[in-house]
């Protein structure tokens, strides 16, 4: 079976910025090179008072809920998730290690062109032509090579960090899917890789840690540029600093805010093409403050490799015909690092359902930063 580092050495992606900057020694001025125009950091400001829906996981009609969060926005967060406070508290404690490391420290861990694991900058940067006000390490499979470098004396503890948290984002992605399929009216043994449980222990997921540091110049720098993932879901942690925004159909950028305990689950492209264009995959992007350093956990989740995901024969019919053709998230990865957000464009059949075009394609044609 194609393993996700697999796909990523298929489809390597050399940025066009080589070298990476020591934030601590940018905090007078914005470098030229960071430096956005005013209308690509201004567009779809957030200026309204549209919140995100908050979904308790202990309700009786939590399907219900994020069913409809996930028609109308493609993201939602959730609270009595049951994963412990603890964990998130150790994991900001392992970012907050890594990221104060010295930058040649951090090298020492660095991402080749071809691979997903290590440190470097967000992969989506080759698709910009001005750098990002951040940095990132992923995480795919043991970090324990990595971890190697960067802690050569105590990289256990954070290898066992890891380990409990991934172990914890496992567990709740799995029930995640279960609840968002059976809002669709799709149940675990229509998705044949799920296991006989629900469990989807087959499923693929990397483990991407997020730091935006302080900007001297706010307003004029993007901490990460639009786009959407091409998971099934995405399920973030952020710390307690403000800046990331979903693009809102109609309404602009909305900013969602940290919640204590609280965790941002969002529509990747996947379960865009497997709900027939009924969740759309959302636009987020992140913002940057000239006072505190922000950071965030993804994790990014979906099927093996190999297996084919299209929409489910219960959601194609005479009324709503198939919109997307069949694709594993290997080949995906390729069409994304081709055509970055137009990928569903790609892989589209179809364009249009009884006049309802695709939400995703309308406002990826109508926003482009860069």
């Amino acid at each position: 079976m194609p393993s996700l580092s697999e796909a990523f050495r298929t489809h390597p992606v050399y940025l066009h910025h080589k070298h990476h900057s020591d934030f601590n020694s940018l905090q007078q001025y914005l470098p030229d090179s960071y430096a956005w125009t005013q209308q690509d950091s201004d567009a779809y400001a957030d200026t309204n008072d549209k919140s995100v829906p908050v979904i308790d996981l202990k309700e009786p009609n939590a399907v219900k809920l994020i069913g409809h969060a996930c028609r109308t926005w493609g993201v939602f967060q959730v609270v009595n998730h049951g994963v412990p406070m603890k964990l998130f508290t150790d994991i900001q404690r392992a970012c907050l290690a890594l990221f104060s490391l010295p930058l040649h420290q951090k090298l020492k861990a660095a991402r080749s062109p071809d691979g997903v694991s290590g440190y470097g900058r967000a992969r989506i940067s080759s698709f910009f032509p001005k750098l990002m006000w951040s940095e990132c390490f992923t995480i795919l499979d043991s970090p324990l090579h990595l971890f190697l470098q960067l802690w050569p004396q105590d990289h256990a503890k954070y290898c066992e960090i890891v380990k409990e948290y991934e172990a914890a984002m496992k567990k709740l992605a799995a029930k995640l899917m279960c609840l968002v399929l059976a809002s669709l009216g799709i149940s675990k043994e229509d998705i044949k890789w799920a296991g006989p449980r629900g469990e989807f222990n087959g499923a693929c997921a990397a483990l991407h840690w997020n730091s935006y540091p302080s900007c001297p110049d706010p307003d004029r720098a993007m901490g990460l540029a639009a786009h959407t993932d091409s998971t099934l879901l995405t399920i973030l942690h952020q710390n307690n600093v403000s800046g990331l925004q979903v693009l809102k159909d109609g309404e602009g950028w909305v900013a969602v805010p940290p919640l204590a305990g609280g965790l941002v689950i969002n529509i990747g492209d996947l379960l865009h093409i497997l709900s027939n264009g009924l969740y759309p995959s959302v636009l987020h992007r992140v913002r940057v403050n000239r006072s505190w350093q922000r950071f965030s956990v993804a994790y990014l989740y979906g099927p093996p490799t190999n297996v084919e995901i299209s929409p489910n024969e219960k959601l194609v019919g005479p009324g709503r015909p198939c919109l997307y053709r069949s694709v594993s998230w290997n080949e995906y990865l390729g069409t994304k690092a081709k055509h970055f957000n137009k990928a569903l464009s790609a892989v589209r059949i179809s364009s249009s359902v009884n006049g309802l075009f695709d939400v995703k394609e309308d406002q990826n044609n109508d926003f482009q930063l860069g």
